[in-house]
């Protein structure tokens, strides 16, 4: 029996595979849908022991390592972090997924939430399932993501039981640029209703990538951030909007002011005239 560990983390919003391409000596133009792997020579010098591995790499900041150890993940990181400044490492593994192929001629093909067992390794089976995880653990960290600033959200909603309207234009601003962007990380940079390209030419690699997108709950998981991607949307024109009728009645009373000062001024003047 052989075994296969995946191991997938995220570092970022977007990595830049092109740049890592070429500095592995690849000139070929990656496009946005495509990954990277990294394996055999391209891992020598990085891992003393390179044999049987291979890395993953996606647009979408996602990373996922093929039988490797904690210690040469993160020589793996730190050697790309030379290369594409835009990867966080500050903590690498704060989202993580994992999963397992078992090849056991003598087994029954099965699939399960942490591993599946097949009866032939296939060299799509590798590409399915680290997609599917890269996939999965940017997902993770956008959900995380989003439930922090609906947290923030309800501070505000908190502040507006009491009468007060605690959020400036430029935290407005902030919110809602983040909602933009999990909105636009979900469905462009992630591409979680996209199949990989194998799965048009190969019909078991389509079938595999479906049964891996349902036991990991893909689109299900991307309707639950649709929704509160849009609740969150309206929750801030909510805001937005108390916050310019907050600006009006200020400056309307900016308004009313002047004007007393100034028949202030005036009965003054004509009293004086008298």
């Amino acid at each position: 029996m052989v075994e296969t560990e995946f191991k997938a983390i995220v570092l970022g919003n977007e990595m830049n595979l092109n740049k890592i391409s070429q500095h592995f000596g690849s000139n070929r133009k990656l496009k946005w849908e495509e990954y990277l792997i990294l394996k055999g020579s391209e891992l020598q010098g990085i891992v003393r022991d390179f044999e049987e591995k291979r890395v993953y790499l996606f647009h979408f900041g996602s990373i996922v390592f093929l039988n490797f150890q904690h210690h040469e993940i993160m020589d793996v990181v730190n050697y790309l972090k030379n290369i594409e400044v835009g990867i966080n490492d500050s903590n690498p593994f704060k989202y993580v997924d994992e999963y397992k192929i078992e090849n056991n001629p003598d087994s029954e093909y099965a699939i399960n939430n942490d591993y599946m067992v097949t009866e032939e390794q296939a060299e799509y089976q590798f590409d399915i399932v680290s997609t599917i995880l890269a996939k999965s653990v940017a997902l993770e960290k956008i959900e995380m993501e989003i439930s922090r600033v609906l947290d923030e959200i309800e501070d505000v909603v908190n502040s507006l039981h009491k009468g007060e309207l605690a959020v400036s234009d430029e935290k407005l601003a902030k919110l809602s640029a983040s909602i933009l962007e999990f909105k636009l990380s979900t469905i462009s940079y992630i591409m979680l209703l996209d199949k990989p390209a194998i799965t048009w030419n190969n019909e078991k690699a389509g079938e595999l990538f479906n049964e891996l997108a349902t036991l990991f709950e893909l689109a299900d998981r991307y309707e639950k951030l649709r929704h509160k991607i849009d609740t969150l949307m309206d929750i801030t024109e909510v805001f937005s909007g108390l916050a310019h009728a907050k600006r009006g009645t200020r400056l309307e009373w900016a308004v009313i002011i002047l004007i007393g000062i100034e028949i202030c001024l005036s009965l003054v003047t004509l009293f004086f005239n008298l």
